[in-house]
């Protein structure tokens, strides 16, 4: 990793670490459960290569940035206010947005409520639903119905559902943070293109632990897209900093539920690249209608890409694949091939 330099971006009484590589237009990388700025190192190095600046974050809550105990530290709201202060620590006044699982919440979110800071959008894994769990996603209006907590401990009377169990503070953390490796092997696995994450949800049991619906990884590390090295940074960045704080992303629903609706029904007008693996169990429950759905609200959507033996953590899975889609759209998108900046 010594080509990555890193830097520490004050926002407000928090800070953000940020990895950075390269110079020229800036891409702002935004990872998601359990994610960290590692998660796009491949990215980070072909869009650095093509010419572009490729600023990678540690998320709030997560990895060397601030991580605040309180959950209404971690709305939509305050994630912009996160990479507002990317942006002016980096002297930008826009940026490409590019984020997988929550951090394709936060871009989506970023397009609608500041779209004149955002350039252009890269989005993997989670179909246009910007609150994450709310309004769009089933193609509903949003103005009616329950908030997402009330939905979660319905569905959790009957079954397992991680987003209700990792509501309650202090539960979910016992569990995780006492086994950081076996909770991250286990998940990274049951995510990918050879687990069955949609299976295990459908074995799990109200009052099972998180662990006991995953079951262990079918294959030993080192996977093909997972050394055992890479591991390792995992394990050590979340077991210094605990569960705490990326748990809090979900324990914010409600309010980010109840701030998106001054959003609903406004369409994306920023060009868009969608990348999603074929395998990923995100994809299949968010139903036949969601790419469609996305389709009509992203109307300058310029590509949708649906990688072959891939799951939810497409950009390391598909890791080439990934880079070269992101860097096609940048040079025909942000810069046009053979033009000067």
């Amino acid at each position: 990793m010594n080509d990555f330099s890193f830097t520490q971006v004050r926002s407000g009484e928090h800070h953000i670490q940020a990895a950075w590589l390269g110079d020229g237009p800036l891409v702002i990388f935004c990872h998601g459960f359990p994610g960290l700025w590692y998660s796009w190192r491949h990215q980070m190095r072909a869009v650095a290569a093509a010419g572009f600046k490729a600023v990678a974050l540690d998320m709030r809550g997560y990895g060397g940035s601030s991580k605040p105990a309180n959950a209404n530290e971690y709305t939509l709201d305050n994630i912009r206010s996160d990479l507002r202060a990317v942006l002016e620590t980096f002297g930008q006044q826009q940026a490409v947005f590019v984020g997988a699982d929550f951090g394709a919440a936060v871009v989506w979110n970023m397009a609608l409520a500041e779209p004149n800071l955002v350039r252009a959008l890269v989005v993997l894994s989670v179909p246009y639903d910007h609150d994450y769990y709310g309004y769009f996603g089933q193609g509903g209006t949003g103005l009616s119905g329950e908030p997402p907590s009330k939905r979660f401990a319905d569905i959790g009377r009957a079954s397992f559902l991680h987003a209700h169990y990792f509501q309650e503070p202090g539960v979910a953390e016992q569990e995780l943070n006492a086994q950081p490796r076996e909770f991250l092997t286990r998940l990274f696995w049951a995510l990918s293109a050879q687990g069955d994450l949609r299976s295990a949800f459908d074995r799990g049991k109200p009052g099972m632990g998180y662990m006991d619906v995953l079951g262990p990884a079918g294959t030993p590390l080192p996977w093909a897209w997972m050394s055992e090295t890479n591991m390792d940074y995992y394990v050590e960045q979340f077991g210094a900093s605990g569960f705490t704080g990326p748990l809090n992303w979900y324990r914010a629903c409600d309010l980010n539920w109840i701030s998106n609706r001054q959003l609903i029904g406004q369409p994306i007008h920023q060009p868009c690249l969608f990348i999603a693996g074929r395998n990923d169990p995100v994809i299949e429950m968010s139903g036949p209608g969601a790419l469609e759905f996305m389709r009509k609200m992203a109307p300058n959507l310029k590509d949708l890409l649906l990688l072959e033996n891939a799951g939810h953590f497409v950009q390391l899975e598909q890791a080439t694949p990934v880079s070269e889609a992101i860097v096609h759209f940048l040079e025909r998108t942000v810069r046009p091939t053979n033009s000067a900046q």
